[in-house]
């Protein structure tokens, strides 16, 4: 594929961690990107070894490689929107603030990973407050689920309510859309969007599908190419979610897996 090529398709760049088993991390965000027709680009922070029952190990990329990498996309094919996934380290997250802002970069959707869907850590303890010092300011969206927006907002969540009072108290850290994901709590699957002061619900039936390893990716790289394809925000969230909901109930299962396996992005 040639740059002419990809100046006709929407260009995402995704700057997250890798998961060996392909069911998260750069690996997901990439699925997804070719299967919205988009052309995806990659700016890996940490190597993880991991499946679906858990991490067993991470290494982090040195900040430099990740300044190298992200000069390397900008200079030659500019991507229209950038999600950011795993960041690992204060470092790398001053690394990458630093890359994006250099490159006046559109269009960002953060995912705040912070653990695993195992429980698994996947931050250092230094890099939430980075997080919040670097990367909200320069977010376009934000796409916590319950246990980051509780990090992050430092409130319990339980209930609609508390979404909402959390995503006012994030849009308080940020100029950023917020969207809080429900796929943690009990009932319908309902995501909160606080966009410039107007909420949006996005509901779903909750999926019996225990191969959910995975969905936060697939649903903020769906948000991603949609902002890249001129996508109202609101739009670009619900087209996402709406995503996510049929490639639950496709119901992909790889089967000989001793846990939960998820390939959101192939349908």
């Amino acid at each position: 594929m040639n740059k002419t090529e990809t100046a006709q398709m929407p260009r995402v760049l995704t700057i997250a961690g890798s998961d060996c088993s392909g069911g998260a991390g750069i690996q997901a965000d990439l699925k997804t990107m070719t299967a919205h027709k988009a052309y995806g680009m990659s700016v890996i922070t940490a190597l993880t070894a991991q499946n679906t029952c858990g991490v067993a190990a991470i290494h982090a990329v040195p900040p430099a490689f990740v300044t190298a990498q992200i000069k390397a996309v900008f200079e030659d094919i500019p991507p229209q929107a950038v999600k950011i996934g795993m960041t690992a380290n204060a470092a790398l997250i001053a690394a990458i603030a630093a890359g994006l802002q250099a490159y006046h970069a559109p269009n960002i959707v953060l995912d705040p990973v912070m653990a695993a869907e195992s429980g698994a850590r996947l931050i250092e303890p230094d890099a939430t407050q980075a997080i919040i010092e670097l990367l909200l300011p320069l977010a376009d969206i934000i796409t916590p689920n319950k246990a980051e927006a509780e990090i992050l907002s430092g409130m319990a969540i339980h209930d609609r309510e508390d979404m909402r009072a959390a995503a006012r108290k994030l849009s308080g850290l940020t100029p950023a859309a917020v969207l809080i994901k429900g796929g943690h709590m009990a009932g319908d699957a309902a995501d909160l969007l606080l966009f410039r002061g107007e909420e949006f619900w996005f509901t779903a039936p909750r999926v019996a599908n225990p191969n959910s390893h995975g969905t936060g990716c697939t649903l903020s790289s769906g948000i991603a190419c949609r902002l890249a394809e001129g996508k109202t925000m609101p739009e670009a969230c619900r087209l996402a979610k709406a995503y996510l909901t049929d490639a639950l109930l496709a119901g992909l299962d790889l089967g000989r897996g001793k846990g939960p396996l998820n390939h959101c992005c192939l349908l």
